[in-house]
C-alpha cells in the first residue's frame, strides 16, 4: 500500500469486464480520460463519463489506479461501471465520443415488477430484497442477513422499478444500497454519525493532502426555538411546550428576537401517556430539531475513502477541529494529479446539551 500523504505517478487503465465471471477480460486502450462521481442522492449511486476513440457499445469497464512509489507499482481499482448512450464530438483531427456509464445498480432501474407485486406480512425483509435483487442483476451481491420482518404487506407502486422497490424494502430494515469498486452492490446499515468512528484525519499540518480552499454551507431557516406537543387520545388530554431561550444558542428566542413554533399534533409515543412523559418527549424532540446539518466541500489528493465513510477534518485555519464529516459524494478525475472533490455532512447542537 502506497502512502497517499507522499508524492506518486499516477496512470490509469481501463478493462472490460466479462458480466457471469465479474472478472476483468480484455485491457482496452481507446480511452483518453474518465471521472468518476459517487454521489449517494443518486439512485444508482452515482455514474462516470469516459471519453473514447472508438465505440465501446453497451459494456462494462473497470476503471484501475496505477501507481508508482518508490520503484513499486501497485494498481488499484477505482470503479466498475456499465457504459452506455456514446456521444460523438470531432475536432477535426480525432473523433471524440463521450460515453455515459453508470453503477451496476442501473441494472434494476431498468426493469419494472410486476403489477401489484407484494412481500408478504411477516416476510424476512433481507431475505427477500437479497433474491429479488440476485434475480434482476448480474453484478455480484453480499448478503446481508437481518431478523426484520415486514409489519405489514409490501405492495409495488405503479411507476416502480426493482431498484426503487428493494431501495424502499431495505430502507425498512435501515440499510441502503452501496457499491464498492469492484462493482460489488453491498448494503449500509443506517448509522448516527456520532456512533461512526473516522476512517482517516485530513488536517492541515506539514503531511497534508487536503487543498487549502474549502466551503461550509449551512441553513437556518425552519430551525425551531420552540415546540409544542399536544396528546388527545384515551379520554385524555396533554400539552406540553419547551422553548429555548438559552442565551448560548444561536437558535434561542433570546438571540433571534422571536419565535420559531414547531407543533406536533399525533407524537410517536407508546404506552401509558402522562404529563412528564409528554414533557420529556417535547424535550427530547426540540433537541432534535435543533440539530442543525452543515455541508462542506473539499479537495485532496487521492485516498481510498468512499461514499458513506466517517472521515475527520482538523483544519484550524478554516475553523473546523476535530469535525467528524460524513462523505456523501465525490468526484474523481483519472488524471495525474488526482485532486478529489468530496461533500460531506457534519452536525452541531444548538439547544440540549451544549
Amino acid at each position: 500500500m502506497p502512502d497517499w500523504t507522499k508524492s506518486m505517478q499516477r496512470t490509469y487503465e481501463y478493462y472490460l469486464v466479462d458480466p457471469l465471471s465479474w472478472c476483468d477480460k480484455s485491457r482496452i486502450t481507446c480511452v483518453k480520460s474518465s471521472t468518476i462521481e459517487r454521489d449517494g442522492s443518486e439512485a444508482t449511486n452515482g455514474h462516470a463519463t469516459l471519453e473514447v476513440t472508438e465505440s465501446l457499445n453497451e459494456c462494462y469497464v473497470r476503471i484501475y489506479m496505477v501507481v508508482i512509489q518508490n520503484g513499486v507499482t501497485e494498481k488499484f481499482p477505482l470503479a466498475t461501471v456499465l457504459a452506455q448512450t456514446p456521444g460523438n464530438d470531432f475536432d477535426g483531427k480525432i473523433a471524440i465520443m463521450s460515453v455515459d456509464a453508470y453503477m451496476p445498480l442501473v441494472e434494476l432501474k431498468e426493469t419494472l415488477p410486476p403489477y401489484g407485486f407484494t412481500v408478504m406480512k411477516n416476510a424476512n425483509i433481507m431475505e427477500n430484497a437479497c433474491k429479488n435483487i440476485q434475480e434482476h442483476m448480474r453484478a455480484p451481491l453480499i448478503i446481508t442477513e437481518s431478523k426484520k420482518t415486514l409489519v405489514e404487506n409490501f405492495v409495488s407502486n405503479t411507476d416502480d422499478t426493482w431498484l426503487s422497490f428493494n431501495s424502499d424494502l431495505i430502507a425498512k430494515a435501515d440499510f441502503s444500497f452501496s457499491t464498492d469498486e469492484m462493482g460489488t452492490v453491498t448494503f449500509s446499515p443506517k448509522r448516527d454519525l456520532e456512533a461512526m468512528q473516522p476512517v482517516v484525519t485530513f488536517g492541515d499540518d506539514e503531511h497534508s493532502i487536503l487543498q487549502p480552499s474549502i466551503s461550509t454551507e449551512y441553513d437556518l431557516y425552519g430551525v425551531p426555538n420552540v415546540v409544542e406537543v399536544i396528546y388527545s387520545g384515551d379520554n385524555q388530554f396533554f400539552k406540553s411546550r419547551i422553548e429555548n431561550n438559552d442565551p448560548t444558542s444561536i437558535t434561542s428566542t433570546v438571540n433571534r428576537g422571536r419565535e420559531i413554533l414547531y407543533r406536533d399534533t399525533n407524537p410517536n409515543i407508546t404506552g401509558t401517556v402522562s404529563q412528564s412523559i409528554l414533557d420529556t418527549y417535547t424535550k427530547n424532540l426540540l433537541k432534535a430539531k435543533s440539530t442543525l446539518e452543515y455541508k462542506v466541500t473539499f479537495k485532496h489528493a487521492y485516498y481510498p475513502v468512499r461514499v458513506g465513510d466517517c472521515i475527520r477534518l482538523n483544519y484550524e485555519r478554516a475553523g473546523l477541529e476535530n469535525v467528524k464529516v460524513k462523505i456523501t459524494s465525490q468526484s474523481i478525475p483519472c488524471d495525474a494529479a488526482c485532486q478529489v472533490e468530496e461533500t460531506g455532512v457534519f452536525t452541531k447542537q444548538l439547544w440540549g446539551d451544549l
